[in-house]
């Protein structure tokens, strides 16, 4: 089919916002206290959003290998975006209506806002691509000027931009923009003070959502058509999306274009509890990702038995470099740091020494010894002592628990034991000045088992959130048939 566009109308967007022509009677007040009576919605929508994304990489790949986007999850997907934008009309994306959004993802015909996107048919298996974050960073800055929470509770006195405190000392602040929430305040204190919502205001709110949710459908996979960088103000009638014509009416050529309304979707086919199942199934994909990156993260620090710090590079003029004490304390220690290892190495590929002491036996040694000592742990922070040289060669003294000096790099290991620990690190000759590399490691002899656990925890969960999501996504294709 084939039509011919009058001169003054523009091509419809796949995806039709719709909303009455004017706002739905908002009250005075009630747009005060919205922002608590959105929570469950707010709730809702997270998980709903989390499956959302899940089901399109799903889609992703479907499309890259068939051309086609699985029509069941094009109307979970559909249903999500319609969801929010009943919420959005409701809150702080319009301020439009008092009626409370229904819970669920299919259209409701008497609510007043609605939205449908056109089925595609055959999908671009190459801008599959790109589109979703190369082509669309120029719609993402747009959207990110238009998106935000506005209005955000402080408690501190250091506020950038706006802010205001209220007669009980609550201070509030407006936080970082957002056109859409900032305009939707405007027209609740319109309300508030003179009980009107003014209709330009209005169109021009509705006309920037159908900018974000038009994005979000491009972004989201669900058509190829670019957004346009057109603000289309104010509600439809219809699904058409089209400026009012100024010339004669669009002339189909084939045959007339049947009339389509709100509602004429399949999300009928995602019930409440094909719709738990995939958002079940969603969040146990995602969680059992963060499982499995996370379990092999863990079985991964432990190199060689060891799981080892980042190298620090020390120096000082003095005679020694030390840390500050660190107490290890508790049972189990044995268990939970198993043993421990201190590294270090000269710069200059000189002989080092490096020591562990308990902290008073360390401190009698460096009695009045210039030194620089390390105060936070594997941080460039540290704190100068004054002093003469040591009295005695560190090698020789007996105040180490364990000790090595020599070329290269030098090791020392020792189990994890209760006291203040202070470790030790200077030129084996007891001359001045230092440049070093140090490490610290300890066995952890739980982390290959955690690590493990994690691992199979984090499978367990990718193949049942896979099933359930396969499940559910095959249940709503055989509703959608009946």
């Amino acid at each position: 089919m084939t039509a011919v566009l009058a001169p003054g109308t523009v091509p419809a967007y796949p995806l039709h916002l719709i909303a009455d022509p004017g706002p739905d009677r908002p009250s005075r007040g009630l747009w005060l206290v919205k922002w608590v009576l959105v929570v469950p919605h707010a709730i809702v929508l997270a998980v709903l959003w989390a499956a959302f994304v899940v089901l399109t990489v799903v889609a992703f790949f479907a499309i890259l290998f068939t051309g086609r986007y699985p029509r069941a999850i094009f109307d979970f997907n559909v249903g999500v975006l319609r969801w929010s934008w009943r919420v959005a009309y409701y809150s702080y994306g319009a301020l439009a209506t008092d009626r409370y959004p229904p819970f669920t993802l299919q259209d409701v015909p008497d609510y007043p806002a609605h939205l449908e996107v056109d089925p595609p048919g055959q999908l671009s298996r190459g801008l599959v691509l790109v589109k979703w974050w190369l082509l669309a960073i120029p719609h993402y800055l747009i959207v990110g000027l238009l998106t935000t929470n506005g209005i955000r509770f402080v408690d501190d006195a250091r506020v950038d931009g706006l802010a205001w405190e209220t007669a009980e000392g609550t201070r509030w602040a407006w936080e970082s923009g957002g056109l859409i929430a900032l305009l939707a305040v405007v027209a609740g204190f319109f309300l508030l003070f003179t009980g009107r919502y003014p209709q330009g205001l209005y169109d021009l709110l509705l006309g920037l959502n159908r900018w974000v949710l038009r994005v979000a459908a491009y972004a989201g996979l669900m058509t190829d058509t670019y957004p346009p960088f057109r603000l289309d103000q104010g509600g439809r009638g219809d699904l058409q999306d089209t400026l009012a014509p100024t010339g004669p009416a669009a002339v189909p050529q084939d045959r007339t274009v049947p009339a389509r309304h709100p509602g004429t979707g399949r999300s009928h086919a995602w019930t409440a509890g094909r719709t738990v199942a995939v958002v079940a199934g969603a969040l146990a994909l995602l969680l059992g990702l963060g499982l499995v990156v996370g379990g092999a993260g863990v079985s991964a620090l432990r190199q060689d038995g060891w799981v080892t710090s980042p190298t620090l590079r020390v120096q000082t003029d003095g005679y020694a470099v030390a840390t500050e004490p660190l107490e290890l304390r508790g049972l189990g220690l044995d268990e939970g740091l198993g043993e421990v290892r201190v590294r270090a190495q000269d710069a200059d590929g000189g002989e080092v020494f490096v020591g562990v002491a308990r902290a008073d036996d360390a401190a009698s040694y460096l009695a009045g010894v210039e030194h620089t000592v390390q105060t936070g742990p594997l941080t460039a922070d540290v704190r100068e002592v004054s002093g003469v040289a040591p009295r005695t060669d560190p090698y020789g003294h007996d105040v180490w628990v364990a000790s090595a000096e020599g070329p290269g790099r030098q090791s020392v290991e020792l189990p994890a034991t209760s006291g203040s620990w202070v470790a030790v690190v200077m030129p084996a000759d007891g001359s001045r000045g230092l440049e070093a590399r140090i490490d610290v490691a300890a066995t952890m002899p739980w982390a290959r088992p955690l690590g493990g656990t994690l691992l199979a925890l984090g499978v367990v969960l990718l193949l049942g959130g896979g099933a359930a999501i396969a499940l559910a996504v095959r249940a709503a294709e055989a509703g959608a048939r009946e």
